[in-house]
């Protein structure tokens, strides 16, 4: 999958695609629905299909003060375009001019000459342009006259739950990462950079990488059972842990961290990216007696994550029969 960060010169091979325009935010399944549309028409067309999503997300930009919200930062969002076996995705930077262009300027400029799109498709609620100016309706009309096709998919969702990023982050706030994997359609995920910290895992003899959570969503505070994505190349490996997500109160800390440990693995962690995607929750966080009363409870933790993450129904590839292209 190519990652362009532009609308101006663009790769010939990147241009005269099917694009699928939004921020897809956690890419879930209400996105893959849109997705798989604009891959659906690409192949009947005979041409390559794309994403077309902005970075830093709108919401950020206007509100940088705002508590972190995303489900997806451009590193998980590529992660996941790519294992629905997208061609091309373009993360346009949203800064203050970006946001002034109007509904038109924005189809004229990025999808007709940056992009040479031939059919956009978009979600029912796909708002663009200066002053959300742009609806579908006007999306429609500027495709007729710009000579592309547009399709807009309606709602998707189960029972009566819509896909949304808003039904995920509540999932996640309530300690239910399951019932958001049934939403996103993957295990929801974080991916950061392994920091310094207390080294006081090694002392109780469970290790942790140290991850700070920076602009993503914050889920309950405690204990889960969790995957760690390590990067080998071009491929990820998958290693069974348990996390704490929280301000360790045994500890006085007022800080919020994510600590990861490892299971059956060993090895220099500091300074890498990876990737922590969330299975189940295993308890909430808890302020403990001491040092003894903490390594007993961990423990009974590691024992719970081990039950839980070998159980087939919450196997890492427990989607990715249903959702990636072929």
């Amino acid at each position: 999958m190519r990652i362009l960060r532009e609308y101006h010169n663009v790769p010939v091979e990147c241009q005269g695609l099917v694009l699928a325009i939004g921020n897809f935010d956690g890419v879930h399944r209400g996105h893959q629905a849109v997705i798989a549309e604009a891959q659906e028409i690409a192949d009947r067309l005979g041409v390559a299909a794309g994403v077309l999503t902005f970075e830093p997300h709108s919401r950020e930009f206007f509100a940088p003060d705002a508590p972190p919200f995303r489900l997806s930062t451009m590193e998980t969002k590529a992660a996941h375009l790519k294992w629905l076996g997208l061609d091309v995705m373009a993360a346009l930077k949203f800064d203050l001019a970006f946001s002034q262009k109007s509904a038109e300027e924005f189809v004229r400029e990025v999808l007709v000459e940056g992009y040479k799109a031939v059919h956009v498709v978009v979600g029912y609620d796909f708002i663009f342009g200066h002053k959300r100016q742009g609806t579908t309706v006007v999306l429609a009309e500027l495709g007729k006259k710009y000579g592309f096709g547009v399709t807009v998919v309606e709602p998707v969702g189960e029972e009566t739950t819509i896909f949304s990023s808003t039904a995920i982050r509540e999932r996640l706030k309530a300690g239910e990462p399951g019932k958001a994997a049934a939403l996103l359609g993957h295990w929801w995920e974080v991916e950061g950079v392994v920091v310094d910290g207390d080294k006081r895992g090694r002392t109780v003899g469970f290790p942790t990488a140290n991850i700070p959570l920076v602009g993503y969503n914050h889920p309950k505070l405690g204990v889960y059972a969790v995957r760690v994505g390590l990067h080998r190349g071009t491929h990820v490996d998958w290693i069974d842990g348990v996390a704490n997500f929280g301000m360790r109160p045994t500890f006085d800390k007022k800080d919020v961290l994510l600590e990861v440990h490892l299971l059956d693995w060993s090895g220099d962690l500091y300074g890498q990216s990876i990737r922590v995607a969330f299975v189940d929750f295993i308890r909430p966080e808890m302020k403990f007696g001491g040092i003894d009363e903490l390594t007993e409870q961990i423990g009974r933790d590691i024992e719970k994550a081990r039950a839980i993450l070998s159980d087939q129904s919450n196997s890492q590839t427990k989607y990715a029969d249903k959702k990636v292209h072929s």
